[in-house]
Order: structure tokens, then sequence, then C-alpha cells
């Protein structure tokens, strides 16, 4: 069986490999619950070995795009998916959104990569994921197009990838503060060792430098990007002795946290402290007082990468493997200048 192409493989020739029934097969393929974990492995493991996929190169397209966070617990990722829907929907095609979850990922991706196989699709975009080389391979495996949104690590250059002025952006905000008379500016960098979480710190560290202001390690705590790290950074940062008079946040999400930490330490935004935030989430502009920000037009980036992989699926050659969209500074009310 090991001669066999993706074309030539069959249910039925990986229901003989693996030594069960052709509806056995069936049932894995439908993500049916009533086949032993074992016999499910077994079956599992021979399709991926063998490529297959129901549909055969010379069928005509699903008409569908997979599109995977690592979590879809945030407005960020409404943002992207509102910008792929549209560019999709244009191209009349459907978006199925889904999630391989950091926590126990190695088990998701393998389960995504199984549901992918089995129902087919015309392309995927995967959202601030560390394409390794296994996820690499099992696509490749599938022959299936990939656009990268916000790569988690160093871009591949073999893959197209959209991402956002993450490095210029964190400077601007730096420097909005140090016009403002700040001279203590902490920051709440964002999850280790994802590629914008390092842009940015390293755009907020240049900011210092240009000014010929000292980097204090002591000023900068990682996040998570989400709400509870932004007030768990905050609470610390303010509790220091000599506290900064302004947080960079190297998200809105973080920054609100910031917001109720100084909150509940009895300080005024922006009197007792300045905030700025990095995404422009609707949330942003409602916040109290309404949040200063870095704008990453997280729509335009969705759009991007979908018109990308539409090209991808049509067999046309991408202009860049490497685009970048700008951020912009927003100012609102979050910001004063040091007294």
């Amino acid at each position: 069986m090991q001669e066999n192409t993706q074309q030539a493989v069959t249910i039925s020739a990986i229901a003989s490999a693996a030594g069960v029934s052709v509806p056995t097969v069936s049932r894995v393929l439908n993500g049916r619950s009533d086949v032993a974990p074992a016999t499910r492995e077994r079956i599992e493991n021979l399709l991926r070995e063998y490529g297959y996929r129901r549909r055969g190169a010379t069928q005509a397209p699903s008409r569908l795009v997979d599109l995977v966070f690592n979590d879809l617990d945030s407005p960020w990722a409404v943002e992207i998916i509102r910008g792929v829907e549209e560019a999709l929907n244009a191209d009349g095609l459907s978006v199925v959104v889904s999630a391989i979850h950091r926590r126990g990922s190695a088990d998701s991706t393998r389960k995504w990569l199984d549901i992918l196989g089995a129902r087919t699709s015309d392309g995927a975009i995967l959202v601030t994921t560390d394409l390794d080389s296994f996820l690499h391979a099992e696509l490749q495996r599938l022959h299936l197009p990939v656009v990268v949104v916000d790569p988690a690590g160093v871009p591949d250059l073999e893959v197209p990838t959209i991402g956002a002025t993450n490095w210029t952006g964190a400077v601007t905000a730096t420097e909005h503060l140090i016009q403002q008379n700040h001279r203590r500016i902490g920051f709440v960098a964002g999850r280790p060792g994802l590629w914008c979480s390092r842009a940015r710190l390293d755009g907020y560290r240049a900011g210092l430098d240009a000014a010929g202001i000292p980097f204090d390690p002591a000023l900068v705590i990682s996040g998570d990007f989400d709400y509870e790290s932004g007030f768990s950074a905050g609470t610390e940062l303010l509790a220091l002795r000599d506290r900064p008079s302004a947080i960079f946040a190297a998200s809105d999400q973080m920054a609100l946290g910031v917001y109720e930490a100084a909150r509940q330490q009895g300080l005024r935004i922006p009197d007792d402290l300045s905030v700025i935030g990095f995404d422009d989430l609707p949330e942003a502009g409602w916040a109290s007082p309404p949040l200063t920000t870095v704008r990453q037009p997280l729509s335009e980036m969705g759009t991007l990468a979908a018109r990308t992989l539409v090209r991808l699926i049509k067999g046309e050659a991408v202009e860049s493997p490497r685009i970048e969209v700008s951020t912009r500074l927003v100012t609102r009310a979050s910001v004063r200048a040091a007294g």
C-alpha cells in the first residue's frame, strides 16, 4: 500500500490496512464516537500517513476555507473573522472557524488535521500560529494552500504571511508618552515567544533609547494579551516604590486590565496614570476614559489574508511572501502630560 498515490487511496484500502470494516472507517471520518479509541487511533494514523482526502484532485473544489486560531476568546479574533468572511464571500467561498488551543496543542492540531483530511478544504488561514515542521509537512501532504496571519515565530518564506508594523507602532506609542514628559514608562509585554510580542517590546526599547532614557527591566512585565494578565501586571507595576507615571500595554485588553488595577489602588486615569494600548478594539473607544491606542487594522489583515489565499487556490502567484499593514496611533483621553 506504500506505493499508492493520494488519489489511489480509498476508504476500502484504509479499512483493509487497519483490519476493520469500511463502515468503521466512515464513522471515524464523520467524527462518530462509537469507535474504540485504539481502533480510532489506528485509522487516524493511516489517514494521515497516506494523506487521504475524500475529494480526489479531479473533483470540484469544496468552496470551503479553514480559519484557525490558537484561541477564540478575544474580540481580536472577531475582527479578523470579519475581514476574512467578507473577502471570501465576495469570491463565493465559505469559512469554517476553529481553534487549536495552546494548552494541549499537539493533540488539538492532530484532531484538526484529521477533520481537515476527512472533510476537505480548499485552503487554510492560520492566525498567530507557529507553523512548525510537523504542521507544515501535514498541510503539504494534503496539498493545501496556506496563509499565516501574525505568525507566532519567524515568518516562513515558503508560506505567505500577513502582519502589522508592530515595531513601528510600539515606537510611536512610546514616543507619544515621552512627548508628554513621561520618563518612567511601564510596559506590559505580550505573550513571551511570539513574534509580535518581541517586536512591540523592541519598539518600546527603541523609543526609550532614542530619547536617551535608560531601559529599566523592572518596568517590564510579561502578560498574555488578556484582561487578567493586564490587571496582574498593572498591579505589580503600580506597587513599585517608584511607580511609573505611564504604562504602555501591548494589547487593549491588557490596557483595560491596567485600568482596573489603577482603580483598585485609587489612581485616576489620566490624572494619576497615563495608559496606552495596542489594537484599537471597539472596547478601546468605549472605555472610561476612552483609551489611546495603536490601531492595528485587524479586519484589513483578515481581508488581505483571504485575498492572498484565493490567489493561491486559483494557482496564481502572490505579489509578496510577507505583507505588513501600517499601524497608527489613535489619541483619546487616557494620556496627559506628566506634571
